[in-house]
């Protein structure tokens, strides 16, 4: 492997090959024990190992949100991450709601192994780690045993097509507890047919629904992350609400009948249709 030869007090790069591309972890300049992960260039989590529940890209504030309302303040949860990243949003909940019990199913073992040495969790978390594909971690998770599913998966800055389908949310819905929240990271741009076809394909699942992106991606203006969320019974759209439009990106959140009306009438997405994300443009990144 290719790692970068400075040292890690000095505070520079960490730069390794893993399985999905090369991995590079940044450190931030404004924080002193804070990184960012890019894969071949896209960002996808930024860690402060001094502050777990400081949460710096706004997806993951939103789903950390969610975090926040599936359960009373405090109160562990049992937590389902498909897609690993630097297991920010694992750290939050650990933080947040100490004596969770989590489980992280990230198929590229190679990032997995450099997020565990250079970004260490905190011996205490309840956090248990699989190296499989997300499809194949899922199928092992017991019925009914989560409180909170988030899928944040992306091969290079794409969600892979098996996980967009009514056969992928069938099995999420299977292990979730009558209550609790699916929450999934979404990104799209102008037409916005994949965040549509997600949408549909949810509903199919699940009977509430809600959108939580900046009102521009909405409009179908630029491309960006949405977050939808998912369950049995009803959301706290109003605190979520609340919470959204305080952030330093303010969020806008769709429910109900005007959700409906974005989703524009779009099919559900099965296994024998499913595409992968849209790529974005390489403007998003510059």
């Amino acid at each position: 492997m290719a790692r970068n030869k400075r040292t890690r007090e000095a505070r520079e790069a960490v730069v390794e090959k893993v399985d999905g591309g090369l991995a590079e972890l940044m450190p931030d300049r404004d924080r002193p024990r804070a990184w960012t992960l890019l894969v071949d260039g896209a960002p996808q989590s930024h860690v402060d190992l001094d502050d777990p529940a400081h949460l710096a890209f706004e997806y993951q504030r939103r789903i950390g949100h969610i975090a926040d309302l599936v359960a009373p303040q405090g109160k562990p949860i049992h937590a389902l991450h498909l897609g690993g990243g630097a297991f920010t949003l694992a750290r939050y909940i650990a933080a947040t709601r100490p004596r969770s019990t989590q489980q992280i199913v990230e198929r590229d073992t190679a990032l997995v192994q450099l997020v565990r040495r250079e970004l260490p969790l905190d011996p205490g978390a309840r956090v248990r780690v699989r190296a499989v594909d997300a499809r194949e971690g899922l199928a092992k998770v017991a019925d009914g045993w989560a409180d909170l599913v988030i899928a944040d998966v992306f091969s290079g800055a794409r969600t892979p097509a098996h996980l967009t389908s009514t056969e992928f949310l069938t099995d999420v819905r299977r292990v979730i507890k009558p209550g609790g929240y699916y929450a999934a990271n979404l990104a799209d741009g102008p037409p916005l047919a994949h965040l549509r076809g997600q949408l549909a394909t949810a509903a199919a699942l699940f009977p509430e629904l809600a959108l939580v992106a900046d009102p521009t991606v909405l409009r179908g203006k630029r491309f960006g992350n949405a977050v939808l969320l998912g369950s049995d019974q009803a959301l706290p759209v109003a605190e979520l609400t609340r919470r959204s439009a305080g952030d330093p990106h303010p969020g806008r959140v769709e429910h109900g009948r005007g959700l409906r009306d974005f989703s524009g009438g779009a099919a559900a997405v099965t296994d024998a249709n499913a595409v992968a994300s849209p790529a974005p443009p390489p403007s998003v990144f510059r």
